[in-house]
């Protein structure tokens, strides 16, 4: 079992996206992902989880969580997303930098865009490394633009 760890500064817009569109398209029996941030905000901003569930994915109960050293030693790959200087280094960890807008104090149609555009980053993320799930196995999440 493979784990990504997906990064920001308040994990509480980009990080949460990516890891649950990772948790929804991936094969649960290959990978997982899990998300944290250097500075965790106290909630995930409303326009993420609204903007979330139009694909059917309710973050209305995900937490922020901080981003430590031993949390991203147990990933496979790290991808960051806006820490910079403060994603820990963890040395033989591959790692990946997505530049993505932070969708906080945002216009919905912008949250959108981000949103879309971190689902397209994670399926091409999973089709890479083999990890997307079966098309007969689960819940099919639409494309970009068309939610579920």
């Amino acid at each position: 079992m493979k784990t990504v760890l997906f990064a920001c500064v308040h994990n509480a817009g980009r990080s949460q996206m990516a890891a649950a569109f990772f948790n929804a398209l991936a094969d649960p029996t290959q990978a997982r992902a899990l998300s944290a941030g250097t500075h965790p905000s106290e909630r995930v901003h409303p326009a993420v989880v609204e903007a979330m569930a139009e694909f059917g994915i309710d973050l209305s109960k995900a937490r922020p969580g901080l981003l430590t050293r031993e949390k991203a030693s147990g990933a496979s790959l790290l991808v960051t997303m806006g820490c910079g200087e403060e994603c820990p280094v963890v040395p033989g960890l591959r790692t990946e930098d997505w530049a993505l807008d932070d969708p906080k104090d945002q216009p919905p149609e912008r949250v959108r865009e981000i949103r879309d555009e971190i689902r397209n980053r994670v399926v091409l993320l999973l089709t890479r490394a083999g990890w997307a799930r079966p098309e007969s196995a689960g819940p099919s999440a639409s494309a970009p633009g068309r939610p579920a």
